[in-house]
């Protein structure tokens, strides 16, 4: 029984690392593909109603004159956003605290991005898919729908 130990030792052993090598290797080939992360992110969230022009007002925020330098200190970026909520209750809320607690987290995501991830219709689309993640979870009431880039430039210093 002494000379069996080791073998059964290492049998044990080789069959628990086939299995976790399977088990990565599943999870691995089961990850959804890259190019889908936007929708994936923002499943969630929802889609915007069909609104009025008077119930789209009641229901939307803005913040104008982000100034902030982006992960590359040589570029400056200027921004304005619209947000729009799901409900009135919801947009008075977010009144109430995009001030001290909404523009700072654009101010440090944008402080987080390269200059070459803003590029495009699809950079934009990025960054208000990661705020619209980051803010819906700062919220107190209510939920972040839909974000707008009402204005950008980017420039070097």
């Amino acid at each position: 029984m002494k000379k069996m130990a080791p073998w059964l030792i290492t049998m044990l052993l080789a069959i628990t690392l086939i299995v976790m090598a399977a088990f990565l290797l599943v999870n691995q080939f089961t990850k959804p593909a890259p190019g889908n992360g936007i929708n994936q992110a923002v499943q969630n969230v929802g889609q915007p109603a069909h609104l009025t022009a008077d119930e789209l007002v009641k229901v939307t925020s803005a913040i104008d004159g982000i100034k902030t330098n982006l992960s590359d200190p040589n570029y400056v970026v200027v921004m304005n956003f619209a947000f729009q909520l799901d409900r009135e209750t919801s947009k008075e809320s977010f009144d109430k605290i995009k001030d001290f607690k909404i523009k700072p987290l654009i101010i440090k995501t944008l402080a987080d991005t390269k200059p070459e991830d803003l590029v495009g219709a699809k950079g934009k689309d990025n960054l208000s898919t990661k705020l619209l993640n980051l803010i819906n979870t700062s919220l107190p009431e209510g939920k972040l729908i839909q974000i707008d880039i009402t204005e950008f430039i980017m420039t070097t210093i």
